[in-house]
C-alpha cells in the first residue's frame, strides 16, 4: 500500500523520469539509454518503496504499554529536562528513521490529542542530538486513558522537508493509529514520565506497532 502523501511526488518523479528516458531516446546511443533508463527505474522504484505503508496491527492492545511510533533504530535513551511543554524533567527515546525505513508515524498508545504545535528550524542530520531543539519539528501531546500525558517530536533532518501531521487538538486516537508522515530520512522523539520502564536499548532496531519500547508507570 501507497501512504496517500506520497502520490504528488511519485507523480512528479515518473514524468520527469519519463522525459529524462524519452529525450536519451531521442539523441543517445542505445546503450546509453539503457543505462539511463536502468537507473531511472532504480530510482522511481526507490521512491516507491519510501512511501510504502504496510498493514500493521499491533500484538495486544494495552493502555499502559507505548508500541514503537516508527521504524527505525533507537538513538537516544536518556533523562532530559524538557523546557517547551512539560518543563519537568523527562525520558526521552528518540527513534532514528533512514530514507529505507517506513516512514509513517502511529500512535503508540490509545489517548485523546492535547496539542499539536509546529515550530520552524534548522535541517541539521536526524541523529544529531541537537535537532531535538533545533530543527523543523512539530510535537503532539497525548494523554493517554490512565491519564499520563506523553510528547511525541516528528523531527525533519538533513533530506526530510516536510513533516505531516493528520491529527489536531481534541481528536482521539486508538493504539496504533496513523498520526502524521516524514518524508526523505527523520526523526520521532517520544517523551515520558521518568518513571517509565524502559523496554529497548541504544542502537535496536524497531517497528512501528509491533515492538514495545515503554511501559507506563
Amino acid at each position: 500500500m501507497i501512504h496517500k502523501t506520497g502520490y504528488p511526488t511519485i507523480i512528479l518523479v515518473f514524468l520527469i523520469l519519463s522525459c529524462i528516458v524519452g529525450l536519451s531516446v531521442a539523441y543517445l546511443p542505445t546503450s546509453v539509454t539503457s543505462l539511463i533508463a536502468l537507473v531511472a527505474l532504480g530510482f522511481f522504484i526507490f521512491i516507491l518503496s519510501f512511501f510504502r505503508n504496510p498493514n500493521r496491527d499491533i500484538p495486544k492492545v494495552d493502555d499502559t504499554l507505548l508500541y514503537a511510533p516508527a521504524d527505525g533504530k533507537v538513538v537516544v535513551i536518556e533523562k532530559i529536562m524538557e523546557k517547551e511543554y512539560f518543563k519537568e524533567e523527562r525520558l526521552q527515546i528518540s527513534i532514528f528513521m533512514s530514507p529505507l525505513n517506513v516512514h509513517v508515524n502511529r500512535a503508540p498508545v490509545s489517548s485523546k490529542v492535547k496539542q499539536v504545535t509546529h515550530y520552524n528550524g534548522k535541517y541539521m542530520p536526524a541523529w544529531n542530538p541537537k535537532s531535538s531543539t533545533e530543527n523543523e519539528r512539530c510535537y503532539t501531546v497525548l494523554e493517554s486513558k490512565t491519564g499520563a500525558i506523553i510528547m511525541l517530536k516528528q523531527i525533519a533532518g538533513a533530506l526530510a522537508r516536510r513533516i505531516v501531521t493528520t491529527v489536531k487538538e481534541g481528536d482521539q486516537l486508538n493504539q496504533g493509529d496513523e498520526y502524521g508522515f516524514i518524508k526523505f530520512g527523520s526523526r520521532v522523539d517520544l517523551i515520558i514520565p521518568v518513571d517509565s520502564e524502559i523496554l529497548v536499548e541504544l542502537d535496536q532496531v524497531v517497528r512501528g506497532n509491533t515492538d514495545p519500547i515503554a511501559r507506563l508507570k
